[in-house]
């Protein structure tokens, strides 16, 4: 695992394409020392055009990343990692992202009640290889399962205002924690980050990022 990289980690530089709070607070209670840089990438990748939702969220991370290197292609000091993820739900082949408003936060919310439904989140590593990137992308899925939720309960959640910037209407760290039965997987990949499939993929690429 990284701990034992943590040091030599520490002198890299490290781009988090991303403006998530919630993928910068898990990055760094592992002690990376982050630069924020949320991609202008324009999400507008079509999840029916892919065969698999794992795909749309690898795709869609790829492209996070890849429009923060081009901006930083011409930096002085071009950084040695660059972080994108992108995270969506899925029940019963229906993709479903952050909700548009407050009908469409219930109607996601009342879909998942008393059901299991999966987590997914693509993550896109670009490695610095000397005037070029590297890049390694994966897909982590966690499933999770409501407990059965009445309309007063859905209501109530989303009155709280937190569905609105987490895909599928709910954050399992605050308040949504409370509709969720079980989860199967990694905990902070229904975050929105998966941990420790990232962690196990940086550990192998440090020989390239140690000098």
């Amino acid at each position: 695992m990284i701990i034992q990289h943590l040091d030599s980690l520490a002198s890299k530089t490290i781009v988090l394409a991303s403006g998530s709070p919630r993928r910068r607070e898990i990055l760094q209670k592992i002690g990376l020392q982050l630069t924020i840089l949320p991609s202008e990438f324009e999400e507008n990748l079509d999840p029916c055009s892919y065969s698999h939702p794992s795909e749309f969220v690898m795709a869609t991370a790829h492209k996070k990343a890849d429009e923060v290197a081009k901006r930083l292609v011409s930096s002085v000091s071009a950084p040695d990692l660059i972080i994108g993820a992108d995270t969506c739900v899925t029940l019963s082949g229906q993709v479903y992202g952050k909700p548009k408003d407050h009908e469409d936060a219930f109607h996601m919310l009342n879909k998942f009640s008393g059901k299991g439904h999966d987590v997914l989140t693509g993550v896109c590593l670009l490695v610095r290889k000397e005037m070029d990137w590297k890049e390694i992308s994966f897909c982590e899925t966690t499933t999770v399962q409501f407990a059965k939720l009445s309309s007063e309960t859905i209501k109530s959640y989303i009155a709280t205002g937190e569905p609105f910037d987490k895909a599928g209407g709910y954050g399992i760290q605050g308040l949504g924690g409370t509709l969720v039965e079980a989860i199967h997987g990694d905990y902070y990949n229904v975050m929105g980050f998966p941990l420790h499939r990232f962690c196990f993929h940086l550990a192998k690429i440090m020989a390239e990022l140690v000098p």
